[in-house]
């Protein structure tokens, strides 16, 4: 019962968030135009209904995706893994993703610009992104039908990255100025530049890996006791395995193809639902990481804004600077993680 009302409350409170973030701004808007704006016909300011309907609306709604999804995408690694240092990109699917923006911004210059020319935009930017990531799935999951060890497919995927990594900086090396700066700008992370299309199709992605990942609940928590007591009680190991591979994959590849790289939320969100609500009952545990990554998304993203001000910090820098000294204070603070 408590567990159930710290996830309505959890619920209130995103509800809370969402619409200061809405509210806040470069421009100020006062909150009974606001009103108006979302809920009623009246005529308004049509700068201002542009700014919230065209902008800040579908900004806060990809930071409620990007959140919940790089949550729940951390949760299942560190369940699957039994590791709590384990992130949704544990896997190389983030190094995967930027070496194909890399291809796409650094190898165009290498071939004498013409690549970058022709396909630089938005959409080329997720394609290749896709693609990157993509490839990094095929080789795991091909490797995860073979390996019995678990951690030994943890060390695997940290190779991956390794070797993208190695990758780009030799694309890095031979690039102008200008096309690692379009590069560096992408890794910064963004949430503020998909409109509704784009909106919509990332919200596909994520009902469809949320979806895989409430059929794998159940395993989830036989695996907590270990895989031999898992497999006692008749859990496929190797397609749970897939199942829960295939979910992350899809959450945080999307999340990364239409915001870039977004650090921490991943990694900090399952071990701070944990000290919440005290339980490590996946059937609790899902729903709580996906309102409280959305939460922990929507407050970085308003601190980012930098409200009254015509000026945006990184995505990224903030959920580092602000959220890593929070996980420190609570890890001490408990000295323990609850796993």
């Amino acid at each position: 019962m408590k567990s159930n009302w710290s996830i309505f409350l959890l619920f209130f409170l995103l509800l809370i968030v969402a619409w200061v973030n809405i509210g806040l701004g470069s421009v100020n808007i006062p909150q009974a135009e606001l009103l108006k704006i979302l809920f009623t016909q009246q005529e308004v300011n049509p700068t201002w209904s542009y700014i919230i309907w065209e902008y800040r609306l579908p900004k806060a709604i990809t930071a409620i995706l990007v959140g919940s999804a790089l949550g729940v995408s951390g949760m299942l690694m560190q369940t699957l893994f039994r590791n709590p240092l384990a992130g949704p990109y544990v896997l190389g699917l983030s190094s995967g993703a930027s070496l194909g923006v890399a291809v796409l911004i650094l190898g165009g210059s290498l071939l004498g610009g013409w690549l970058g020319t022709l396909l630089f935009s938005k959409w080329a930017l997720v394609i290749f992104s896709s693609l990157g990531s993509l490839l990094v799935l095929l080789a795991i999951l091909s490797t995860a039908i073979k390996i019995k060890d678990t951690m030994a497919l943890l060390i695997i995927g940290l190779m991956f990255a390794s070797l993208t990594g190695a990758v780009v900086s030799v694309l890095s090396y031979f690039s102008p100025a200008s096309n690692l700066q379009q590069y560096i700008f992408w890794s910064f992370g963004s949430l503020g530049n998909l409109n509704w299309q784009e909106v919509s199709i990332l919200f596909l992605c994520f009902f469809i890996g949320i979806s895989i990942c409430v059929f794998c609940l159940k395993n989830l928590n036989a695996l907590l006791l270990g895989e031999k007591y898992a497999k006692s009680l008749g859990v496929n190991i190797k397609k749970n395995r897939f199942l829960v591979i295939f979910s992350t994959s899809i959450l945080a590849g999307s999340v990364t193809a239409f915001a870039g790289p977004i650090a921490f939320i991943g990694l900090a969100v399952p071990h701070l639902i944990r000290q919440l609500i005290k339980t490590n009952n996946h059937f609790i545990l899902m729903p709580s990481v996906v309102f409280g990554g959305a939460i922990i998304m929507l407050i970085c993203d308003t601190i980012a804004q930098l409200p009254g001000s015509e000026y945006t910090l990184p995505i990224n820098a903030i959920t580092s600077i602000f959220g890593a000294p929070i996980v420190i204070w609570l890890l001490v603070k408990k000295q323990k993680i609850i796993f």
